[in-house]
């Protein structure tokens, strides 16, 4: 049995078209996988807080130093961090805002940034520690954005390589609904879900 962390960023409700991708590659994969364990996490409704001084002090500092404030600026942060690591695969549905990913997404990468938990840093640079794990992310974007493209940079799926990368986490899956505004919206949406059907059963 495999446990899939779900977790929806969107700020939107029944609009959302990354909420809706998300939630029918979940129902199928149950289809295909019915032994399988879903967590889901709702960020675009249920934030979690931002990082803070007392949370850095936290982390870089032995527990026996610890104080109230500090022991309290983790509590919420290592649950994010022990259900992040317990899981085996991860579903993102992840709408494009301003070229990236919606701060409150980001706001929970950045409980997972731990040194000595997801990397370590030597003279030989950056070791991701999470491995033997995958991540599928489906996205929404209003337009297409490849290099040199008029409408803007694509600073989404660059960006969550990388910090899933320096996790180690390199098994690393997108499905881009794209053109939702400069394109063709009913057409991309269908090939999405055609992608993700296919990828519920051999993912």
């Amino acid at each position: 049995m495999r446990r899939i962390l779900h977790i929806d960023a969107s700020y939107s409700s029944e609009s959302s078209v990354s909420r809706i991708l998300s939630q029918e590659f979940i129902t199928a994969w149950k289809m295909f996988h019915p032994e399988d364990a879903i967590v889901y996490r709702d960020l675009g409704h249920f934030p979690v807080p931002y990082i803070n001084e007392a949370w850095i002090t936290a982390v870089h500092s032995p527990p026996e130093s610890h104080t109230p404030e500090t022991i309290e600026a983790l509590r919420e942060s290592n649950i994010l961090l022990e259900e992040f690591l317990a899981v085996d695969c991860y579903v993102f549905g992840v709408p494009m805002y301003g070229f990236t990913i919606p701060a409150r997404l980001k706001a929970y990468l950045e409980h997972l940034i731990r040194v000595g938990c997801t990397y370590e840093v030597s003279k030989n640079g950056v070791r991701g520690l999470v491995h033997g794990k995958k991540a599928l992310f489906i996205t929404s974007r209003g337009g297409n954005y490849p290099p040199g493209s008029p409408f803007g940079e694509d600073h989404q799926e660059p960006y969550l390589r990388t910090i899933f990368s320096s996790f180690g986490i390199t098994d690393i899956q997108f499905v881009n609904a794209s053109n939702l505004v400069l394109g063709d919206r009913e057409q991309s949406i269908s090939t999405a879900q055609a992608t993700l059907q296919t990828l519920a059963a051999h993912w």
